[in-house]
């Protein structure tokens, strides 16, 4: 995934070879959702040496979340430029979603799954406590500007800072997104999180709103100017010391 991964379990007598299970079922998602890596099934489909009809489980089931996901964001997530489909704003919250699973089916009740700055979370911490998620200031990425009390949801931040521009508008795919640096979304779980963080970065100014009229939904955006705007349920997610 091109990106760091960190599981921490609290509690519980947990067999160390419950994080290489974790592990290894992120590296079989990147093996084959990776569009760098010519032998993936997604880049031999792209290259039109897979033929759909023998595409796996997993595959078919993105690509169809991946559409349901255009149609619930008015086309605002979009997998396919220039003719190749990258499925990768879904996957990550979608395999970190699954890695949870995996977790909670070996009985673990406390615990958080992270990869690339999106976590899911759940119970408590080290301290009983629920976790805590920072977001970090885009313009100095050694503060912290907000902290959310993160018990049992998701958190996904979407932005430039990191990995530049790396999203883009459909509608306007070859016009930089600068108008917005950051964008956290909060969601039941990280894979709603992470959907709808990509696309509504991809909104701009308008994703704000676009969150704020989902009630599942609650979003944190800074922008250009370095003004912050929040949804209305935002603030009930933030730590108050």
């Amino acid at each position: 995934m091109g990106m760091p991964v960190a599981v921490e379990i609290v509690g519980g007598r947990i067999h160390p070879t419950l994080f290489n299970e974790v592990y290894e079922y992120f590296t079989e998602i990147d093996n084959r959702f990776s569009t760098y890596k010519p032998s993936s099934e997604i880049s031999r489909l792209n290259a039109g040496t897979l033929p759909e009809a023998k595409l796996s489980t997993d595959m078919k089931t993105v690509l169809q979340l991946c559409e349901q996901t255009r149609q619930d964001t008015s086309g605002y997530f979009n997998i396919l430029r220039n003719g190749k489909r990258d499925p990768s704003g879904l996957v990550k919250g979608w395999s970190i979603q699954h890695a949870a699973e995996i977790l909670r089916g070996h009985g673990c009740h406390n615990f958080t799954v992270e990869a690339g700055g999106d976590i899911q979370t759940r119970g408590v911490n080290a301290s009983g406590v629920p976790w805590r998620v920072g977001i970090r200031n885009p313009f100095n990425r050694d503060e912290i500007v907000k902290t959310i009390v993160a018990h049992n949801i998701g958190v996904a931040t979407s932005g430039t800072t990191v990995r530049g521009q790396h999203i883009y508008d459909p509608y306007q795919p070859n016009i930089e997104l600068t108008e917005i640096l950051s964008l956290t979304v909060i969601g039941p779980n990280i894979y709603e999180a992470d959907r709808f963080a990509t696309a509504a970065f991809a909104m701009g100014r308008p994703g704000i709103a676009f969150l704020q009229q989902n009630e599942n939904l609650e979003g944190y955006m800074i922008d250009k100017n370095r003004q912050a705007t929040m949804t209305s349920g935002f603030e009930s997610y933030l730590a108050t010391k």
